[in-house]
Order: structure tokens, then sequence, then C-alpha cells
């Protein structure tokens, strides 16, 4: 099958040149780029503050606007043939389940509200460690890796399990949800609230609440690995953070046994500290220990993600107004 035309005018007359959008909405920032609908070069690529205290609503509004100006900018005059979206959470018809770090998030139908700011494009939604994971089968760090594991190590935390090139989506779209993960014998049995899950220590948010125990004014993880040198307090933090870390993946690793475990996200940036425990904690405990590698797309393979998301709907469907239709590929 011959992939669709982009190089000329749609049914209205527009120019339709052929470029697809993707954007990625985290937990503290959005993430957006534009690119032809055939892997290559990005056209140009924006990022805009999530503000999570103001709501999902006005989260997902600035995240629109910036992704207009930036088709503006970079394809002045055309839409997108598709539109790809990586999320936090997972992503239903009616709402975005496990989406906590932005009030409100919850009550949006994301797909149709992008379809409605974009509606001669083609819609698919994913949530952002799956996205992320994909394209790290496809063009990445996991091409070979039957299975492999896909580790996020940014404002929150979660992993991803591709096997033969898919990735693992779970009953109810939620594989991989460590963040989830209870922490100690005490937890077991309580209720919401009461119990104490792994995210709320090992992610960007958690190492963010321990820094500013150390400096109150400390905007992110990357001031506790930078002070870490130097702070014996802050030392013992990172410490902590990483044999906990290791605890949980040692064990993913022995109940997966895979060949191969890429880490991306945004603590990534501080990958030098963070190989040589899990490295020693992977070699230790695991039967066949896996190799342990920085992703391809290490700062932002959910955007990676979304643009394959929206490259893949160009490839399936001819871009014009009467045949748009949304469709959600949430695991």
């Amino acid at each position: 099958m011959q992939p669709p035309d982009f190089s000329g005018p749609n049914f209205s007359g527009q120019d339709f040149s052929g470029v697809v959008l993707g954007i990625d909405f985290g937990g503290t920032k959005t993430a957006m780029a534009v690119a032809e609908p055939t892997p290559g070069a990005r056209l140009g690529a924006a990022t805009v503050p999530t503000h999570a205290a103001e709501g999902g609503r006005a989260s997902l509004s600035r995240g629109v606007r910036a992704a207009r100006a930036l088709l503006d900018r970079v394809a002045p005059g055309r839409e997108p043939v598709a539109v790809g979206v990586s999320t936090i959470g997972i992503p239903r018809d009616s709402g975005v389940d496990l989406a906590p770090n932005i009030p409100g998030w919850a009550d949006l139908a994301l797909a149709a509200e992008i379809q409605e700011a974009f509606p001669a494009s083609v819609v698919r939604v994913e949530t952002d460690v799956k996205a992320a994971a994909r394209v790290e089968a496809v063009e990445g760090a996991l091409q070979d890796a039957d299975p492999g594991l896909y580790l996020n190590l940014g404002t929150g935390l979660a992993v991803a399990i591709v096997t033969r090139g898919e990735v693992i989506a779970g009953r109810n779209g939620a594989a991989g949800e460590i963040g989830y993960n209870l922490r100690a014998l005490a937890d077991v049995g309580l209720p919401v609230g009461q119990r104490s899950i792994l995210e709320e220590q090992v992610s960007g948010i958690g190492l963010l609440a321990r820094a500013k125990e150390l400096n109150p004014g400390a905007t992110g993880a990357k001031d506790l690995f930078a002070a870490a040198s130097q702070d014996p307090r802050a030392a013992e933090i990172l410490r902590e953070f990483t044999d906990e870390l290791a605890f949980h993946l040692v064990n993913l690793a022995i109940a997966v046994d895979p060949a191969r475990i890429a880490v991306g996200g945004g603590m990534v940036r501080s990958w030098p500290v963070l190989y040589g425990p899990l490295r020693r904690a992977l070699d230790a405990a695991v039967p066949f220990p896996p190799d342990l590698v920085q992703a391809a797309f290490p700062f932002d393979a959910p955007l990676a993600g979304a643009l394959a998301l929206a490259r893949a709907a160009a490839r399936d469907a001819v871009p014009t107004p009467v045949e748009t239709s949304t469709t959600s590929t949430t695991p």
C-alpha cells in the first residue's frame, strides 16, 4: 500500500504539505514538536511550563496555544495531517486515570479536546511512558531487546515492558505503573492515603521535596544531585533514593528477565550518578543481569513517541476533513 500523498492541497483548497504535530503533556512541562510524516529532522520544537496548580483546563489550553504558535512559526498556514499526544496518566474516552499531579486532568476527555482544537487532523493519544517505550523499541535503545524494559525517571516514576516490539498494556492499560508499588510490609492492606507508595519518594517530585528540606529555594531534583558532591546530607538522600529504586528494579528484572533496560527522563542528566548503583544491584541479585543503558531519547522520549503516533496516523489515513476521526491508542 502506497502512503498517502501529502504534497498537494486538500479538499478545502488549503496547502497540505504533510507536517505532523506531537504534544507531550507532562507534570511539570508541556513539550511539542512539528515534523515531516516520515522519520527525519524536526521542523521546530517548543516547551511551556505546565503550572499544574492552575488546573488541567488551564494546562491544556496553554499547551494547545503553544502548539498553535509553533505551527504558525514553522509551518505557517498549514494544519497538521495528524496529532500524536502523550500524557501523564491513562487516557480514556471520558477522562484520564491515574493523573493526580495536575488537578482536574482526570476530568478531561483529552482525545476529544485535541480533536476540537485540530479538527482537520487525525488524533491519537497514549500514556507518556508507553509512547516513550514504543519509540525506543522501534528506533531507539530497545530495538533488538526482547523483552525490554523502559524505565522513566522524571517528575513521576513508571516503566513499560516491551516484547516482540510491542508495549504490554495490561488489562486496564496500567502495566508498569510501579509508582504505586508499596514501600514496606506495614503498607500491606492499608487504604489509599494511609499507605506509602514508591512514587512519593522515588521520583522527581519526591527528590524535590527532599531537596527543599535542605534548601527551601530548590526548584528540582537537579539541585540535590548538584549538592551531593559537597553536602553529606544530600549525598545520603541520593543514596537512599538509588537504593530504593534499585530494590524495585532488581525485583522487576527478576520477574521479567529483560534483555535490556533503557532509562530515560529528566534525571538521566545525572546518569553517571545513577548508573553505578543500579548496575551493581542488578549484577549482584538478578540471575541473568540485563544490559543497562541510557535511552536513545533520554530527555524527550514521550515527545518522540507522540511524533511516532502522529506519523503512524498519517500513514494510515488520507488527510481530508471528511475522513478525520479521533482514535485513542490508549493501551
